[in-house]
């Protein structure tokens, strides 16, 4: 287990009230959230958002990506199904971090693309630890989960480490004429389950 439950609290949203709770990496002290809505102590599978953190998609409303969008989409279904759980991976920049995310922005403001851009400043494509998140879901007592994503390798860890995916629910969201291109990208060269895989 790579993290600890520190702490919890109210969070009242737009959409309804969230369970805000707090966990921090042992080795490093690095924080991750979930926010917890409804009864989860059943166990049956639950509506599961594994969203990265994207400070430019959600906090400062960027249409280069899906982030935001995303975000937003993914709390209000957990509200309309009732119950389920987003666990806020504080990984910016798929773990490159956000200065890091600038640079790779300005590359791609000269033509590179967000894999491409990665390679340039010596990062793999994604750097992403999703083991965090299956520790999030083990310490949250999530077994079975409804997981909502278009990313296959989120599914494959989970899996592996004994997370039960009963479905796989699509979040096809906030396309736009400034992220076409990366989202393409991410059908090619990253495997995610995008329209563009079939038409692009």
């Amino acid at each position: 287990m790579k993290l600890k439950r520190v702490a919890q609290a109210k969070l009242p949203t737009t959409w309804g009230e969230f369970t805000m709770v707090g966990f921090e990496e042992i080795a490093t002290g690095k924080d991750h959230i979930a926010l917890v809505y409804g009864d989860i102590s059943q166990n049956e599978p639950l509506l599961t958002r594994i969203h990265s953190e994207c400070l430019t998609g959600d906090a400062l409303f960027s249409l280069r990506c899906d982030c935001g969008f995303q975000l937003k989409a993914a709390m209000q279904q957990i509200v309309q199904a009732g119950k389920g759980v987003l666990l806020y991976h504080r990984q910016e920049g798929r773990n490159i971090g956000l200065l890091n995310k600038i640079r790779a922005y300005a590359l791609q403001d000269q033509g590179l693309d967000t894999v491409e851009a990665n390679l340039q400043l010596g990062f793999a494509a994604d750097e992403r630890d999703f083991t965090l998140c299956a520790d999030m879901l083990y310490l949250l007592g999530v077994k079975q989960v409804r997981l909502l994503t278009n990313n296959p390798e989120k599914i494959r860890v989970l899996a592996e480490a004994g997370i039960n995916i009963v479905e796989r629910v699509a979040l096809i969201v906030g396309e736009n004429p400034n992220n076409q291109h990366y989202l393409a990208t991410k059908a090619l060269k990253m495997a995610h389950l995008l329209p563009h895989s079939n038409n692009d």
